[in-house]
């Protein structure tokens, strides 16, 4: 379940810096009822991008399937090991 504090907690940053540290999602800030901010520890933060890197190294591959850019897996290993001895 999300973490959802108002903008005025933010003056007790050890607090919000356990909190963060505590579980590996997000924290929301809210400001007059409404969202704002979103807080999250650096190793959340890092999380988070590597899956988006993946993701869009999967988008590019399925790109490529979709144009055609691919190549046969069995010739390939044939040709490294023609080529390298294997």
């Amino acid at each position: 379940m999300p973490k959802i504090i108002p903008i005025k907690d933010l003056k007790n940053t050890s607090g919000i810096s356990e909190l963060c540290h505590s579980t590996d999602e997000p924290v929301f800030i809210t400001k007059n009822g409404y969202s704002d901010m979103v807080v999250m520890s650096n190793q959340a933060y890092d999380k988070l991008i590597e899956q988006i890197h993946l993701y869009q190294l999967i988008a590019e591959a399925e790109q490529d399937v979709e144009e055609g850019n691919v190549f046969d897996g069995e010739e390939v290993l044939s040709e490294m090991r023609a080529k390298y001895g294997y």
